[in-house]
């Protein structure tokens, strides 16, 4: 694995006297100290080639061996070619498919599923996985509810087939379109285009109702994450770290709450770095392969939700 993010940094502070708001009242409700933000002349794919290289070097593999390449991102370089092909092109990944998955937060747990069937199958060997974001570029800074929350970043793994019982051992993604407007950016499609009247309505920035997403979240990604712990045979209490989507911290304590998981046993990071979408659980797997919380024989449950609505969950014995 490997994870990159800008190295400018967006504190409350900060934003404190760009809109109205507060830290007291940013951290209360999502638990965000401060989150990256990249400069005006980076992107998301930059991001992305430093991940995938550090995940590549960690792995003793080089670029040729990579067979596709599946970038998770919502923010793109352009609608284009895929931010997948871009990478491809950027770190000389001259056998691979490049492509985008579009699933939001829940991103990078989709494209795990996909390869880790083609790994299974025996389509391919070498597998990319990254999840990466600039988010900070589609916040609309005059809509507090939404311009504390998002960060940047990108996170990549390698992954190859291993021994039976190890690897990931259960994996399921899910979505339900009638929830679209819970989290959304209505403008730049072909529905609406980009015109003078959808800039001026800012609909090219992401609109959230936070209440009834909140609802919905927790129950998602409590609900998928029983279903793999049964379908691969474990109970929580076999689980040695969980590590959620770093969405909002309140949501991170709700659906550990309800899978009865004590709070020492769910990562967060979401304090030093925001809400960075697909690109989230994979910096924080990083975080945790390389601080050692993450050991060998460890069994790690992951789980997402986001905006679509997705949600997914993967459980993993290192």
């Amino acid at each position: 694995m490997g994870h990159a993010y800008p190295s400018g940094i967006l504190t409350n502070a900060d934003l404190e006297k760009i809109v109205d708001t507060s830290d007291e009242w940013i951290t209360t409700r999502t638990g965000i100290k401060q989150r990256h933000k990249a400069a005006d002349h980076e992107y998301t794919s930059q991001f992305a080639v430093i991940a995938a290289n550090l995940a590549l070097e960690r792995a003793g593999l080089k670029p040729e061996d990579i067979e596709i390449i599946l970038c998770a991102t919502t923010t793109p370089d352009q609608i284009m070619p895929s931010t997948g092909a871009l990478v491809q092109a950027q770190i000389g990944a001259t056998n691979a498919a490049g492509m985008d998955v579009f699933a939001a937060c829940s991103g990078f747990l989709y494209g795990i599923t996909m390869v880790e069937s083609m790994i299974r199958t025996g389509q391919i060997k070498h597998a990319l996985v990254i999840g990466a974001e600039v988010l900070t570029k589609y916040v609309d800074y005059t809509d507090r509810s939404t311009c504390v929350i998002f960060g940047d970043g990108a996170g990549a793994a390698v992954l190859a087939p291993v021994a039976p019982g190890k690897g990931v051992l259960a994996t399921k993604i899910r979505s339900d379109g009638r929830f679209a407007e819970q989290l959304y950016a209505p403008g730049g499609g072909t529905r609406l285009g980009t015109t003078h009247q959808t800039i001026d309505n800012r609909d090219h920035f992401f609109k959230m109702k936070g209440n009834e997403l909140f609802k919905i979240a927790v129950r998602s990604m409590a609900e998928i994450s029983k279903e793999i712990l049964d379908q691969a045979g474990y109970t929580v209490d076999d689980v040695d770290l969980v590590i959620p989507h770093q969405a909002n911290q309140r949501i991170t304590d709700a659906v550990a709450s309800r899978l009865n998981v004590p709070e020492e046993k769910v990562y967060s990071n979401i304090a030093e770095h925001g809400n960075t979408s697909s690109a989230s659980i994979p910096i924080a797997l990083d975080e945790c392969l390389q601080s050692g919380k993450i050991k060998e024989g460890s069994l790690v449950l992951l789980t997402a939700f986001g905006g679509g609505v997705t949600w997914g969950g993967t459980l993993v014995r290192f």
